[in-house]
């Protein structure tokens, strides 16, 4: 597989130019097991029928994270959910999503210690600025949602994502609020792709919202 994937791109959203993540955890880690769900679905490999993931197509995309996807929902003896796959396929996703960017240039690793006592790893681009990709997912959805009528399937699955981890409100700052809500909505249920994807990145989507909101409230219940 050639090129950048929903994942490498929701990574690249999410991280400053500092090299921190502005979404924290766990909201990048469900964003991006459900971008790799969908990048499966746009590769033809998975639909969800019946509220399940099925694998329709085993054959390996060519990207070692998609793959390693494709092959658990492909070996497992019954159907899932995709909220149960979001959850299952978050563990230690980020970390690997983000030594693919290291590994090919677009980011680098930093360690240093805030204070000198605590650890602390960034991954800023080489050059201190935003990234090209970056740049260029950021354009692509930005006249996604100023224009009007369809939109690409990549976009329209990327911009679902953003939204569904809350990054979305920190993406189009320069737009009125409610053109971008009311377009977002139009986006993620528009009829821009065939009827098996638009339902994967609903189900998707729900099922990455679903996961967060478990989480914070775990989260917030312990504390």
């Amino acid at each position: 597989m050639n090129g950048l994937t929903l994942a490498d791109e929701l990574v690249l959203l999410a991280y400053d130019d500092a090299g921190t993540n502005r979404l924290g955890r766990p909201h990048l880690d469900y964003g991006l097991a459900g971008a790799v769900l969908l990048e499966l679905t746009l590769a033809g490999r998975v639909e969800v029928v019946e509220g399940r993931l099925a694998v329709v197509d085993p054959t390996p995309v060519g990207h070692p994270v998609l793959d390693e996807a494709l092959a658990r929902v492909g070996a497992e003896g019954k159907r899932r959910r995709p909220k149960d796959w979001v959850g299952r396929l978050a563990r230690q996703l980020s970390d690997r999503v983000l030594a693919g960017l290291v590994e090919a240039g677009v980011l680098r690793r930093e360690s240093d210690r805030v204070l000198g006592l605590f650890p602390r790893t960034r991954y800023p681009s080489p050059t201190g600025g935003e990234p090209v990709p970056e740049t260029q997912a950021r354009r692509r959805m930005h006249a996604a949602v100023v224009a009007d009528g369809p939109v690409d399937a990549r976009t329209a699955a990327l911009i679902a994502l953003s939204r569904s981890v809350g990054l979305d409100r920190k993406l189009f700052p320069d737009l009125p609020k409610d053109r971008v809500k009311a377009r977002l909505a139009e986006i993620t249920a528009g009829d821009w792709a065939s009827a098996a994807t638009r339902k994967a990145i609903e189900e998707t989507q729900a099922a990455v919202l679903t996961a967060i909101t478990a989480a914070v409230i775990a989260t917030t219940a312990a504390t």
